[in-house]
C-alpha cells in the first residue's frame, strides 16, 4: 500500500522532520494467505502521519491506497485498532483518513492503526494488514506550572550577596523536543534588590545584606515564561517566602542604669532579694545570657541567669546583718553566652548597670550552720543510737535559746542539743534512706522558726543469707546416668554489696552422706546438679530432698541451707522430664478446681440452711401473734401527765406497758386507775410516794403474768418519781372532768409576771360567768 500525503501532511512533515522515525517508504513482501493465488506480491507501503493538536473542525490525515486498486472501486478500506472509528475514521473507497475529534497531545501523543483491504466481491482480504503511526504534534498550549508550591526559605541574615537561597522549578507540559515551546526563562517580578534568580536555572541568589532585627521575612514573586519569553509565550508565577534566620550581631543591653532592691538580715544565704533584666534584639539561643558581678568588694551578693526568662536573679551569697552595715553597692554586667568568632566585633563591650541593695532591720528566725545535712547510720544499731548532730543559733543580739524538733518522723528523735538519735532499729532493706525535716525555734519568741533538711542513709550490713533465686521443681528419669546434669541453680541475696555479689555452692554435711546426687559451683553465682549414680526407682524413692549451703562474700559471711526437692520421673525414651512436668500441673490444677467445687458447695449448703430457718420463724411469728398487722405500732407511748415543770430535773421516761384491748380483754380497774391518777397527781404537790408506783407495777405484773398471749417483747420498767412540780400545779385540761367548776383562779396573780397572762384570761372569765 502506497501512503500518499497531502499538501498538509508534507507541510507538517517538514516542520517535524527532525521527530520523524521512519519517514522513507518502506517495502514488505509478504505471501499471499490461503485461498489465493500463491505468487509473492508486493505489500503495502506504510508511513507516519501527523496531526495538529487542538484542531476544532474534522482533518484529513491522509490516505491509504494499495498498489492492486486499479480505481474500479471493487476494494473496501478497513481501519483497525485503538481508536478506529471513534476518533479516525476512513472512507471505505477513497482510503480517506480522517481525525473527527480534537487530539490533545499531552494526552495522547501518537495511535498505532492498522489498515486492511477487502475485495468486495469475495469478501476476503487482498492483502495481509499493514499498520501505521499516527502522531499528534505540539503546539504551544500549556503554560509554565510549578512543582513544589508554596516555596519557602530560610537564610541567616547578614548573608553575603550571592549566596544560595532556593530553586524554583517550573514544568511545562508541551513538547520539550519540537520548537521553543517547553523552554522557560525565568524571572524576578518582585523581591528586588534583595534577590536575584538565574534566568535559565531558576537559582534564587541573595543581592543585598539584610537584617533580620529590620526585616525578618520577604516575599519574592517568580514568574516562569515558555518559548524563551518570546512574544505570544505563555507564563505562570509562583511566590515564595523567604524567612531571616539569627545571628547574634546584637548584644544585651541594660535599660537602666541603676536597680534598686533590698534584703531583710534574716534572709538566709541562697536567698533571691530581686531580680535585673537586659534586653537582647536577637532570639533564640543568640538571645541567651549570662549575668555576672563584675564589682563587689565585700562578696555578699552574687548573680544567676533563670534560663527562661532570661533574668539576672541576685542571691544573698554570705548573710548581711543590719546592725553591722545597712546598704551595699555591686555592678553586674551582661554577655551573651554563644558568640560565633566571626561576630565577635559585635560584643567588644559588655553592658553594665549598678544595683544599690538596703539591708532591712528584722527579727531574724535561727539560722542553722549548714543549708543541708547527710548523716551515715549503720542499720540494726540498737535504740538510741547517735546519727548526727544539727546546729542553730539566734542571729539576734538577744541569742534565744534554741529548740530542735522532728517534723513527722516515727524512727528519730532530737535532743535540745541538736544530736538526732534512733528510735527503732533501721533496716536498709526496707528504707535506705530517710529524708527528715529538723526545725529550729526561739525559746523566748516561738514565731521565729526555720528548719533544714536532713539526709539520712543508712548503710548495709550483711544480716541476709542468700537463697535460691526462685522456686526450683526438678526432675530425675529412673533410666539417668551418672554424671547427667539434672538442675541449674542461682541465688540471690537482698544485701547490699560494695562489690558484686558472689555466692558458694557446696552441699551440707547432713547432704554429703547422701551420695545420690552432686553439685559444682561454676563460680559464676550458678552451680549445677549432677546424678552421681545410674538408675532411679520411681516406687521406691520418689522424692530425694537434697539439703545446699549458700555462702556469700559478705563481712562477715553468711550462709542459709537450701532444700532442693528432686522428683523421680518415669520419663519416655527420649528421657524428655516434660511429660512429668505436665502430669503434675494438670493435677495441681484439678486440686484446685475439686476445692473450689467443695467450697462452693459448702457455701450453698449454709445459706439453705439459713433461709430455712428464717422461713420457719417467720411461719411461727405469724402463729403466735397474729394481732401483729396494721393496727401494731412500736414505740408509740402515751402519757398522763405534763411532768414536773421547772423542777423536773430527776425525772427519767415512763413508758407505759402496752395494752392490746383488740386481741386479749383487759380487766376492769377503773376505779383504781382513777385513784392511782388522782394520787399522782397530788404527788406532785406533796412529794413522792412510792406506794403508788408499787401498786401501779404490780397491777400491770399481774395482769402479764395471767395472760398467755402477752408478746414477749414487751418490757418491764421501773418508774422513777418526776419531781415535786411547780407551786401552781398542773395546767392541763385533763381529769378537769373532776376538779371543781367553781375554783377560783385569783391565785395566778400571786405567781408572778410569768402567769399574768393567764390571771387575765381565767379572772376574767370567771367573773363573766359569775
Amino acid at each position: 500500500m502506497k501512503c500518499c500525503l497531502l499538501l498538509p501532511f508534507m507541510l507538517g512533515i517538514l516542520l517535524l522532520w527532525p521527530y520523524l522515525t521512519a519517514t522513507e517508504h518502506s517495502k514488505t513482501e509478504v505471501k499471499q494467505s490461503e485461498g489465493f493465488h500463491s505468487r509473492v506480491k508486493r505489500g503495502w507501503v506504510w508511513n507516519q502521519f501527523f496531526v495538529p493538536e487542538e484542531m476544532n473542525t474534522i482533518y484529513r490525515v491522509g490516505r491509504l491506497r494499495s498498489d492492486l486498486d486499479n480505481g474500479n472501486n471493487s476494494f473496501m478500506y478497513k481501519l483497525l485498532g485503538a481508536g478506529a472509528g471513534s476518533i479516525f475514521t476512513i472512507d471505505d473507497r477513497t482510503g480517506d483518513i480522517y481525525a473527527v475529534q480534537k487530539l490533545d497531545r499531552e494526552e495522547q501523543s501518537l495511535y498505532i492503526l492498522r489498515a486492511q483491504v477487502i475485495d468486495i466481491t469475495t469478501g476476503r482480504a487482498v492483502e495481509p494488514e499493514s499498520e501505521f503511526v499516527i502522531r499528534v504534534s505540539d503546539i504551544n498550549d500549556n503554560e509554565p506550572k510549578f512543582l513544589d508550591e508554596p516555596y519557602e526559605a530560610i537564610v541567616p541574615e547578614m548573608s553575603p550577596e550571592g549566596m544560595f537561597v532556593i530553586q524554583v522549578t517550573a514544568n511545562d507540559a508541551d513538547d520539550p523536543s519540537f520548537g521553543n515551546n517547553a523552554r522557560l526563562l525565568y524571572s524576578l517580578l518582585q523581591g528586588q534588590p534583595y534577590f536575584s534568580i538565574e534566568p535559565t536555572t531558576g537559582v534564587i541568589r541573595i543581592s543585598s545584606k539584610m537584617d533580620r532585627e529590620l526585616q525578618d521575612e520577604y516575599w519574592v514573586i517568580i514568574q516562569a515564561k515558555d518559548m524563551i519569553g518570546q512574544p505570544g509565550a505563555l507564563s505562570g508565577t509562583t511566590s515564595v517566602l523567604i524567612k531571616l534566620s539569627d545571628v547574634n550581631d546584637n548584644k544585651p543591653i541594660f535599660k537602666e542604669s541603676l536597680h534598686r532592691l533590698s534584703v531583710s538580715e534574716s534572709a538566709p544565704t541562697g536567698t533571691s532579694i530581686g531580680t535585673i533584666m537586659a534586653y537582647d534584639n536577637d532570639i533564640g539561643e543568640n538571645a541567651e545570657m549570662d549575668y555576672s558581678i563584675e564589682e563587689d568588694d565585700s562578696q555578699t551578693f552574687d548573680i544567676i541567669t533563670n534560663n527562661e526568662t532570661q533574668e539576672g536573679i541576685v542571691i544573698l551569697k554570705k548573710k548581711v546583718d543590719f546592725e553591722n552595715q545597712n546598704q551595699y553597692g555591686i555592678r553586674a554586667k551582661v554577655k551573651n553566652r554563644h558568640v560565633d568568632d566571626q561576630l565577635m566585633k559585635y560584643h567588644t563591650e559588655a553592658s553594665t548597670t549598678f544595683i544599690k541593695i538596703q539591708v532591712e532591720d528584722d527579727d531574724e528566725p535561727p539560722v542553722f550552720l549548714l543549708p543541708y545535712y547527710v548523716f551515715e547510720v549503720f542499720e540494726e544499731h540498737p535504740h538510741g543510737s547517735f546519727v548526727g548532730m544539727v546546729s542553730a543559733t539566734d542571729p539576734d543580739h538577744k541569742k534565744s535559746p534554741i529548740r530542735y524538733s522532728i517534723t513527722r518522723s516515727k524512727m528519730f528523735n532530737i535532743d535540745d542539743n541538736g544530736t538526732i538519735t534512733t528510735t527503732n532499729p533501721l533496716d536498709r532493706e526496707i528504707n535506705a534512706w530517710y529524708n527528715l525535716s529538723i526545725t529550729a525555734t526561739e525559746k523566748y519568741n516561738v514565731q521565729q522558726v526555720s528548719s533544714v533538711p536532713v539526709y539520712v542513709q543508712v548503710l548495709n550490713i550483711n544480716d541476709h543469707a542468700p537463697e535460691f533465686s526462685q522456686y526450683y521443681e526438678t526432675y530425675v528419669c529412673e533410666n539417668a546416668g551418672s554424671g547427667q546434669i539434672i538442675q541449674t541453680i542461682s541465688a540471690v541475696d537482698r544485701d547490699e554489696s560494695i562489690e558484686d555479689h558472689h555466692f558458694y555452692f557446696n552441699l551440707s554435711l547432713e547432704g554429703t552422706n547422701k551420695s545420690s546426687f552432686a553439685i559444682i559451683d561454676n563460680q559464676d553465682n550458678t552451680a549445677v546438679i549432677l546424678t552421681n549414680r545410674t538408675g532411679f526407682s520411681l516406687q521406691e524413692e520418689p522424692v530425694f530432698y537434697i539439703p545446699i549451703l549458700i555462702a556469700d562474700n559478705g563481712s562477715p559471711s553468711l550462709t542459709s541451707t537450701n532444700t532442693l526437692a528432686i522428683f523421680v520421673c518415669d520419663c519416655d525414651d527420649n528421657e524428655n522430664t516434660q511429660t512429668c512436668r505436665d502430669k503434675e500441673f494438670m493435677l495441681s490444677m484439678g486440686f484446685k478446681t475439686e476445692v473450689i467445687i467443695a467450697i462452693l458447695i459448702c457455701i450453698i449448703v449454709i445459706f439453705g440452711f439459713i433461709f430455712l430457718i428464717l422461713g420457719l420463724k417467720q411461719q411461727r411469728k405469724q402463729t403466735l401473734f397474729p394481732e401483729k398487722g396494721e393496727d401494731f405500732r412500736e414505740n408509740i407511748f402515751c402519757y398522763d401527765d405534763e411532768g414536773g415543770g421547772e423542777e423536773d430535773t430527776e425525772a427519767f421516761d415512763i413508758v407505759e406497758l402496752r395494752s392490746n384491748t383488740v386481741m386479749r380483754e383487759r380487766k376492769t380497774r377503773k376505779t383504781t386507775s382513777a385513784e392511782i391518777r388522782s394520787l399522782y397527781r397530788q404527788s406532785l404537790q406533796v412529794g413522792p410516794d412510792s406506794a403508788i408506783f408499787r401498786k401501779f407495777i404490780q397491777e400491770k405484773l399481774l395482769e402479764a403474768d395471767t395472760d398467755p398471749c402477752a408478746p414477749p417483747f414487751d418490757s418491764l420498767q421501773t418508774y422513777a418519781f418526776e419531781g415535786t412540780g411547780s407551786l401552781a400545779g398542773s395546767l392541763s385540761s385533763l381529769e378537769s372532768v373532776i376538779s371543781d367548776r367553781d375554783e377560783n383562779y385569783d391565785y395566778l396573780n400571786e405567781l408572778g409576771p410569768r402567769f399574768k397572762r393567764l390571771a387575765c384570761m381565767f379572772g376574767s372569765t370567771m367573773r363573766s360567768n359569775n
